[in-house]
């Protein structure tokens, strides 16, 4: 506010002025009243016009005439014809226009007048308030620029590329031509994160991004489909002419080197492609037949290409999964999801020292899949931790109803490397902090490796609120007992891989004893999984084993006669999904 305001605002004379108080309201607002008389072209402004429009002589603006030499054509002839529009519907007209400095910098203005008529009904003058709307003009058109353009790269965005990729089928539809559609992703970009950051790795995008344009013809057409992935869109090209494309892109982002902040960065980039119609009949499949092409050009190595094939193996094997998924979320949502319970008894004494839950899904009519059929499918489609979390909810349901019982239940590899939810894993733990003493919580031991920093937090948190944890499928990974002792874990489960007819092999008995020999130094208790005959359980008895499993000791049941004599009560806050 300048010095001449402050001191009016400070004026009780002008307090008690209202014109006074509203033309420092205005100028505050960067808004400007105008008062245009038609027949002597002359404009009367109020108070604040030369700054707000940072004019030096407040007379150049005087007149319609030398208002409209500071605007350009466009915004002469929008505001006139919104000006000659207001009589005739006797509503205010609104216009929005730049305004060119005297420095050549320009600005927007929004004009909202209605134009007043004589007793004639001739227009006779227009009254109006201009205000400054460059932000909200800038932060439009960026909202604009976003809707169609990626921000990193400057290409279309996914949705403008599908779109684009729709209307080239049309034309090929209608021209009886092919085209081509390829997806390039950049290989290894968690490298190139993990090394030199992500805005780096975002560096290499965009200069990938470069690289890939300057490749294209005038008439093809590129947009980023993805986090690393750009896709192609090349009309008018054959099978032959895809195929030298997609070398020519790969040679140019092979031979390129990115100069970044934080020096030479080199890239690769692998790429698959698809002939389009007969590759696919809408820009949806054609996309998604794109990515499985560039799956497959990646599982063959880096800087790979090829070209999509339909599968019927393929196909049939998404049109199962897509059913298991299905399945999985009605049984969710059908409270089908149970528990088949198989015991761990004691390796001395053959007592049950608690038993382990073993999902199964429960069809309609009755039949059951066990986990191994439907968990993949789960994972794979970012359902498995809506199903960890109704196993945890049957469990602490289970432990509630029978206090004499223990159970142990495993914690799939996805959910066990996702922070977020572990954090809620153990939230719902602690809300049921009084049977936490008798729930042991399973890790697979590769997932546990995965990030052993992690796993270990996980693992203190857990046996802090009083649980225990046991390491499953040991050896058949790459623990040392070093990460054992840096997890701080109960117990490990003996693969039953190495279980397995022991009595008759060799090498898998040396590799137990060796195990459990370990084990023992560091106080750590073990269970031999699959034991199925009581000369492999002797056998593991004289090494030192303290628990067995197996089809020996009993199978998996989903109703022991423990359990049905207790009647279970679905929990008030079991999650339900669509």
């Amino acid at each position: 506010m300048s010095d001449r305001t402050t001191s009016r605002v400070n004026d009780p004379n002008w307090a008690s002025d209202p014109l006074e108080r509203l033309q420092t309201a205005l100028q505050c607002a960067e808004e400007l009243v105008f008062e245009w008389h038609l027949a002597t072209d002359e404009i009367l402004w109020s108070g604040g016009a030369k700054t707000t429009l940072k004019i030096d002589d407040v007379s150049t603006i005087a007149t319609g005439a030398g208002y409209a030499n500071y605007l350009d054509p466009e915004g002469v002839a929008m505001r006139a014809r919104a000006a000659q529009q207001s009589p005739v519907s006797d509503k205010p007209y609104t216009a929005e226009y730049q305004f060119f400095y005297e420095d050549g910098r320009s600005c927007w203005l929004e004009e909202r007048g209605i134009c007043i008529t004589a007793a004639d009904g001739r227009p006779e003058r227009v009254v109006g308030l201009i205000k400054v709307i460059t932000n909200r003009k800038r932060l439009e058109e960026r909202l604009t620029y976003l809707a169609s353009f990626d921000e990193l790269t400057g290409h279309l965005n996914r949705s403008r590329l599908r779109g684009s990729l729709e209307a080239a089928l049309t034309d090929a539809h209608k021209t009886q031509t092919s085209l081509a559609y390829l997806v390039a992703g950049i290989d290894d970009l968690a490298v190139i994160n993990e090394t030199y950051g992500f805005d780096i790795a975002d560096e290499v995008i965009a200069q990938t991004g470069k690289v890939l344009q300057e490749c294209l013809r005038n008439d093809d057409i590129i947009g980023r489909s993805a986090g690393n992935k750009f896709g192609l869109i090349l009309p008018k090209t054959n099978e032959r002419q895809m195929m030298e494309m997609a070398e020519w892109v790969r040679s140019n982002v092979r031979g390129s080197v990115f100069r970044t902040k934080a020096g030479a960065v080199s890239a690769t980039i692998s790429v698959g492609g698809v002939l389009l119609p007969i590759g696919g009949h809408s820009s949806q499949e054609a996309m998604a037949h794109g990515e499985e092409a560039l799956e497959d050009a990646k599982s063959s190595g880096r800087d790979a290409f090829k070209v999509y094939r339909s599968s019927p193996q393929r196909n049939s094997l998404r049109r199962r999964t897509a059913a298991i998924a299905d399945q999985v979320v009605s049984a969710l949502n059908d409270r089908r999801l149970v528990l088949a319970y198989q015991p761990i008894v004691c390796a001395r004494t053959g007592n049950v020292m608690q038993n382990e839950c073993l999902l199964r899904l429960m069809a309609p009519d009755g039949s059951i899949m066990v986990a191994g059929d439907f968990i993949p499918v789960a994972e794979q489609l970012g359902l498995v931790r809506l199903v960890d979390q109704r196993v945890l909810e049957l469990a602490v349901e289970t432990l509630r109803a029978h206090p004499q019982m223990e159970l142990a239940l495993n914690v799939s590899g996805m959910t066990a490397t996702d922070p977020s939810w572990l954090g809620a894993f153990v939230s719902n733990i602690r809300s049921n902090r009084d049977v936490a003493d008798r729930l042991t919580l399973e890790l697979t031991e590769t997932v546990a490796i995965h990030d052993i920093e992690s796993s270990a937090r996980f693992v203190a948190s857990l046996r802090d609120l009083g649980c225990k944890v046991a390491i499953d499928d040991f050896g058949a990974g790459y623990t040392s007992f070093r990460n054992l002792q840096m997890l701080d874990v109960d117990m490990v489960k003996i693969d039953g891989s190495f279980v397995r007819g022991l009595t008759d092999n060799k090498d898998n008995q040396l590799f137990v004893r060796t195990l459990v020999d370990l084990a023992a130094n560091f106080n750590l208790d073990t269970v031999a999984e699959w034991v199925a005959t009581e000369e492999d359980a002797d056998l593991l008895r004289s090494y030192g084993v303290d628990y067995f499993q197996g089809f020996l000791y009993g199978k998996p049941e989903i109703n022991p006669a423990w359990l049905t004599k207790v009647t279970h009560a679905v929990p008030a806050n079991a999650s339900k999904v669509s």
